[in-house]
């Protein structure tokens, strides 16, 4: 099963120097994530942005979708999520690169909660390294199995608010030291006052982080 999601065309009307793929939380939607493409196409006008709706729906969820689903926080559950989940999104970014005629270094990966537990799943597993991963208000699903199953080390960007009750922001401090343990180039931000969302400080530093991972635009 192929997946599909909605599209923002780059600014400039040309054909894609560069692709982000926003992959969204729990029981959200492609079009949900997509509303943060326009944010950032002025500073990326040759960048195309598509974000795909996970495989599944939530149960007696109109419009919502799941990567996997979520009964708790168990590292378990998790773990198991991204692994069965994950080939879906990698082949999704395989067609999305063929499709664009792009290479591996013109993608970033761009994630929310669920979300970016699969887009550091993914896009730390590919053998030919991706510009980054920039990941919000999410965590690091089998730490443990980094080292082992790691094949490339792109630049990654963490944003979480402190004040998020739904994914605690220790999710993403153990993902920041556990990257950063293994030789991948993590930053970290935390968003003052921001629950489980995106402040307007999260949105700019992952333009700028975007930009700069996409720079030859």
């Amino acid at each position: 099963m192929s997946l599909t999601g909605p599209r923002h065309a780059p600014r400039s009307g040309g054909a894609p120097k560069s692709l982000v793929i926003l992959c969204h939380g729990y029981g959200s939607n492609g079009d949900d994530l997509i509303g943060l493409a326009p944010h950032w196409a002025f500073a990326l006008p040759d960048t195309a942005f598509v974000a795909p709706n996970a495989p599944e729906g939530v149960p007696g969820m109109a419009g919502a979708y799941q990567w996997f689903g979520v009964s708790s926080l168990d590292p378990k559950i998790m773990a198991d999520g991204a692994n069965i989940a994950g080939p879906m999104l990698d082949a999704f970014i395989d067609e999305e690169l063929a499709r664009t005629g792009l290479g591996a270094d013109r993608l970033a990966l761009v994630g929310f909660s669920q979300g970016t537990m699969l887009a550091l799943h993914v896009g730390l597993r590919r053998k030919e390294q991706i510009a980054g991963i920039l990941g919000y208000s999410g965590a690091l699903a089998a730490p443990e199995l980094l080292a082992e199953q790691m094949l490339s080390k792109p630049q990654v960007q963490l944003i979480h608010g402190d004040a998020d009750d739904v994914l605690p922001v220790a999710f993403s401090v153990k993902a920041m030291e556990t990257l950063r343990e293994n030789g991948v180039p993590t930053r970290w931000h935390i968003s003052h006052g921001i629950a489980h969302s995106i402040g307007q400080d999260g949105l700019s530093i992952g333009g700028n982080f975007l930009q700069e991972v996409l720079q030859n635009q």
